[in-house]
């Protein structure tokens, strides 16, 4: 609970340029399905560490993934 709590408020400081409507949108994705972005964070961390800028680690892992945030985006 207490983690959820935390994981909500970090990503609406991350999230405080975009508009209200799209940041519910995101983090009710993230609510449904946090083990499938915790993940993502973890590879793009790896990514990160290997020495990619955040653009191109951040193009290269949703590109990996996306078929499943596709599906759950529902589109």
């Amino acid at each position: 609970m207490l983690k959820k709590f935390l994981m909500k408020q970090a990503m609406k400081s991350q999230l405080k340029d975009i508009p209200e409507a799209e940041q519910s949108a995101l983090l009710d994705m993230v609510e449904r399905n946090p083990a499938f972005f915790e993940s993502l964070a973890k590879e793009l961390q790896e990514s990160l560490h290997s020495g990619k800028d955040q653009q191109a680690a951040m193009l290269e892992v949703m590109a990996k993934h996306k078929d499943e945030l596709s599906k759950i985006m529902g589109k």
